[in-house]
């Protein structure tokens, strides 16, 4: 299950189809070295986005 504690690249390897969701949402950065450390929270932060939304898009898949 993705929390936004969940990092980034976790989450792109767990659920490949969700790198589709997060470029989507303008994460376009998701293959970035930041993307290996970054919570899934502090990436919502920094592009603006809804964070619930993103966390409940991405556990659908």
């Amino acid at each position: 299950m993705i929390t936004k504690d969940t990092i980034i690249a976790d989450i792109i390897k767990a659920k490949p189809n969700a790198a589709q969701i997060l470029m989507s949402y303008g994460m376009g950065c998701i293959g970035c070295p930041s993307a290996q450390m970054e919570r899934l929270e502090q990436a919502c932060e920094i592009h603006g986005l809804n964070l619930e939304e993103i966390i409940e898009k991405l556990n659908e898949v």
